[in-house]
């Protein structure tokens, strides 16, 4: 069994009554939803609200990467919306990671500052050329993962392959949020570096994020309940 608050599920559409109908759907687990950039540029903030009302925990997944006050500037903004998980690219650098955790630090109730690594979509190939980084994927991926700790982020974003390097290099209670999990039969689509949600959990994932093998399934609730029980 996967205990459902390891569960975050992307909701990717611009489809404002689809979104409504998976949010009603989904409903009475304790899942956390994530609200990355296609819902949010095209349905706005309503939908955070939408998700909080039917008992959801929001990961806003914007990855933002900018100067450092912008990033600051704009996370002091994002604040204002009752959101428990907020990102940032780690390949800003250590001084934009740093005014990110200031900009939040003082809240009442801060959301999780995480950060991404390397991209579930991204080979180690194409970080070797494209992005000019030599060397391993799990060695870029734990440069930044410890940079973001030394920034005092609560965690990172990479794949579930990565989790058990960042655990071993920075503790357990760092936590990792994983996108890239596919069920067992299910398309890879744009993923590359994948697991099945069982493997994630055995690898110490704190959160998989799943994203189309739920919503795009005909019945997106009972895909949920066979990813919960294991399947």
């Amino acid at each position: 069994m996967i205990p459902a608050e390891k569960i975050i599920v992307a909701l990717d559409t611009q489809n404002s009554d689809q979104l409504n109908q998976l949010l009603k759907s989904l409903s009475g687990e304790k899942i956390w939803v994530k609200i990355g950039m296609e819902v949010f540029y095209s349905l706005g903030s309503d939908v955070i609200f939408k998700a909080k009302d039917l008992g959801f925990k929001v990961f806003l997944d914007l990855k933002l990467h900018d100067i450092p006050n912008t990033v600051a500037q704009s996370l002091k903004s994002l604040s204002r919306l009752p959101i428990d998980m907020v990102n940032v690219h780690a390949a800003g650098g250590k001084e934009m990671m740093e005014r990110s955790f200031e900009a939040l630090n003082n809240l009442p109730k801060r959301p999780l500052l995480i950060a991404v690594t390397q991209l579930t979509s991204t080979t180690e190939n194409q970080m070797n050329h494209d992005q000019r980084i030599q060397g391993s994927i799990e060695t870029s991926v734990t440069h930044y993962a410890k940079l973001a700790q030394e920034s005092h982020l609560d965690g990172v974003v990479s794949s579930a392959l990565e989790v058990t390097a960042i655990k071993n290099l920075l503790g357990k209670n760092f936590l990792t949020v994983t996108p890239g999990i596919r069920p067992t039969g299910n398309d890879l689509n744009d993923q590359k570096r994948v697991t099945t949600p069982l493997q994630a959990l055995n690898l110490g994932t704190d959160y998989m994020v799943i994203g189309r093998p739920i919503t795009q399934s005909p019945d997106p609730k009972q895909a949920l309940m066979s990813i919960l029980q294991g399947n």
